[in-house]
């Protein structure tokens, strides 16, 4: 890649067409922010990418509430709390009935059986207040104590099948790719053509500007030529004020031409990057012989339907809402995960809620069957279809524009090809006509204003000369870019 070479502040930089698309590339904003575009588009694919694989997730948390789950209800407790009270007095009641049959059926004494009965009703309250004490350890055992709940858990979750979800995001991840680098590549193209069209301006210019000094010292030359000849009274006065509204208005073409010279100098270094008053110099605006031989018209229509980045962009786009019809679709598939996992809480439901952390691991298989949604999911799914056909017609409708662009661009060079040689044909008559009539004034045979008709003359065959050699250069690049093919030279 050729570059311009860095002078001096002050000094004069002389610029190739190659030097100037290097530096347009180089310093154009919209190229850099298409650039970092394409980054985005390279991250977003490569997170789309991360769906094929397991997701890890960590909770943890710590939740305060007024009340505790009870395993009992308040009446249960009352009843547990109580059962020695409860079960006291049927012991009691027991206990003397037996001693009463056993004292009847003789195995003791009435008095030994009033012993033993004055013996156990002593004992009842005691035992009342034993079992009581028993039924209140139970109740305790049941409290969870959970107004202080602590939990946290490890969770897994890997994707089986998402309806084919994945698969289509991922490969509009890859279009989107190729979608950014035909975006800019575009914006290249269009940023040389560019540059092309500025840099043969600015030669076209420089040349006609020399055409216009040449054009004034002419005039100049008879101007003075015709004053000599009043002096001598061989002219009148009226031929001397023709010839100096010649000269003046060959002043005030040199004075344009140069205006537009500047202008045009300024747009190409804002093109390019540099400040707009630096002094630069085109390599070939002294070239005398811009176009030495004829563009070449041939062309391969298929070169530019390969080439062409808007039409790849196009095609993207159209992949891209294929793939958007499949990720619609997916929605409403059959979707399968494998899920698993380790939590951890405190207080535990595992070992009667006691205050440690304590864990269990988990595994299952999580399942998802869209059943009935009123045929939304085929309405989306004709929508996005209906996009895909819009998106082909676009494609089709940008091909015929561009074979038809393609044919007009290679009509333009065949044109530019004989107006060029039409133009140096004429260049030669002029010149021929100019010197025939410069030699008639100096023999006395012709007037000043044959002279100047002829001087006019050889001025407008110059003019086109320079204009149909910027257009055969201009219609060659304009046919590059139709076909898809203008590069940077490395």
């Amino acid at each position: 890649m050729l570059a311009a070479i860095t002078v001096p502040a002050g000094a004069q930089r002389i610029l190739t067409l190659d030097s100037c698309r290097a530096m347009a590339l180089r310093n154009n904003k919209q190229l850099s922010a298409a650039k970092l575009k394409q980054e985005v588009a390279f991250n977003t694919q490569r997170a789309t990418r991360t769906k094929y694989l397991p997701k890890v997730d960590v909770l943890g948390g710590y939740e305060w509430t007024s009340k505790e789950v009870s395993l009992l209800k308040d009446s249960q407790k009352e009843q547990i709390n109580n059962l020695g009270t409860t079960l006291a007095p049927k012991v009691g009641e027991g206990a003397s009935s037996i001693l009463t049959n056993m004292a009847q059926n003789g195995l003791i004494s009435p008095q030994q059986a009033q012993a033993l009965g004055a013996f156990l009703s002593e004992q009842m309250a005691p035992l009342a207040q034993a079992v009581n004490g028993l039924g209140q350890g139970i109740t305790d055992a049941f409290r969870t104590d959970t107004r202080n709940i602590f939990a946290a858990a490890v969770m897994v979750k890997q994707p089986i099948y998402m309806g084919g979800a994945i698969t289509a995001a991922n490969r509009m991840a890859d279009i989107n790719m190729q979608l950014t680098a035909n975006s800019t590549e575009a914006m290249e193209q269009n940023t040389l053509y560019g540059i092309d069209q500025a840099y043969w301006t600015i030669v076209s210019l420089r040349q006609k500007q020399k055409l216009a000094d040449a054009f004034l010292q002419l005039v100049q030359k008879l101007d003075g030529d015709v004053n000599k000849m009043i002096e001598e009274g061989v002219a009148t006065k009226a031929d001397g004020l023709k010839v100096s509204v010649k000269v003046n208005e060959a002043e005030m073409a040199v004075t344009q031409v140069e205006n537009g010279l500047s202008l045009a100098k300024m747009l190409l270094c804002q093109l390019c990057g540099l400040p707009v008053d630096e002094n630069i110099t085109l390599a070939d605006e002294e070239n005398t012989q811009l176009s030495a031989q004829p563009a070449s018209a041939e062309f391969n229509m298929q070169t530019a339907m390969d080439n062409r980045p808007e039409l790849k962009a196009l095609e993207n786009a159209v992949d891209i809402s294929k793939q958007m019809t499949k990720l619609t679709r997916a929605a409403y598939m059959p979707q399968v995960a494998l899920t698993g996992g380790y939590m951890v809480m405190n207080p535990n439901p595992f070992n009667g809620f006691e205050k440690e952390f304590s864990g269990v691991f988990n595994v299952g298989v999580l399942v998802r069957v869209p059943v009935w949604n009123w045929f939304e999911g085929a309405y989306k799914v004709r929508a996005s279809r209906t996009a895909t056909s819009m998106a082909k017609l676009e494609l089709d409708d940008a091909r015929e524009k561009i074979e038809l662009q393609v044919n007009q661009s290679a009509f333009k060079v065949k044109e530019a090809n004989k107006r060029l040689t039409m133009a140096l044909k004429n260049v030669e008559k002029a010149e021929e006509n100019l010197r025939c009539a410069n030699l008639g004034f100096q023999e006395g045979v012709m007037q000043s204003t044959e002279v100047m008709e002829a001087q006019t003359a050889w001025l407008q065959a110059n003019t086109q000369r320079i204009e149909a050699e910027i257009d055969v250069k201009l219609s060659e690049v304009q046919l590059q870019k139709a076909l898809g093919t203008m590069r940077i030279k490395n």
